[in-house]
């Protein structure tokens, strides 16, 4: 291994057990300002593996020991967010492309050219970057409804399915201004300014407006 990494930092990891590509690989992407971390088996890599990592996994299909493909299947079962690049030689093909029915983002055949797989690396962190931040937002979503109360959940779904007001305290049995209060207080812990953000929220939770 070359590198370490704190958790949410950026690298791009590399697993490949051919020295000469991990070397030229890494060489490539540190001279284009990308950190890396390299490993020369899978077995090392995801001994290493945490949830906190992000960047991105470039991968060797074909190696002694666990194979790309055993390891690609392992981190799905650790329910990793890594966006993975498998690296190929000519008869692996069949492989990768079997390895992106399930979920690897692409392949690249060696000897493989340089600005081609800069291009996929690149594209690779932003999407991870984009996926981190759902996943931030996700979480800061659901920290917002625990703060609700049921009463306050029940006025945020009508209110997110379009109910006005008099609809939501007659659906309820409760007065006008019972709901004016549950409403300001759901805008407030939902820390939205208008019904269209606390619509986005409920969807966004997984609930229907």
């Amino acid at each position: 291994m070359t590198d370490t990494t704190t958790i949410n930092e950026q690298c791009v990891y590399i697993v490949d057990d051919d020295e000469a590509i991990r070397d030229s690989l890494a060489w490539l992407l540190e001279a284009n300002e990308l950190r890396v971390c390299a490993f020369n088996s899978s077995e090392d890599f995801l001994e290493a593996w945490h949830d906190g990592m992000a960047g991105c996994l470039v991968l060797d299909v074909r190696m002694p020991g666990m194979s790309g493909l055993e390891l690609h299947e392992k981190l799905q079962a650790r329910h990793s967010r890594l966006p993975i690049i498998f690296v190929t030689g000519h008869g692996d093909v069949p492989m990768a492309v079997s390895a992106l029915k399930r979920g690897a983002v692409d392949f690249i055949e060696k000897p493989f050219n340089d600005k081609e797989i800069l291009h996929l690396i690149h594209q690779c962190l932003s999407a991870d970057r984009a996926q981190h931040a759902q996943h931030q937002r996700d979480a800061d979503i659901r920290r917002r409804l625990t703060g609700l109360t049921a009463r306050e959940r029940e006025v945020m779904q009508l209110i997110a399915a379009g109910r006005l007001n008099k609809q939501i305290a007659d659906e309820l049995g409760i007065s006008i201004k019972t709901v004016e209060v549950h409403r300001a207080r759901v805008m407030d812990k939902m820390e939205v300014r208008s019904v269209a953000e606390l619509v986005q929220c409920v969807m966004e939770s997984g609930g229907t407006p």
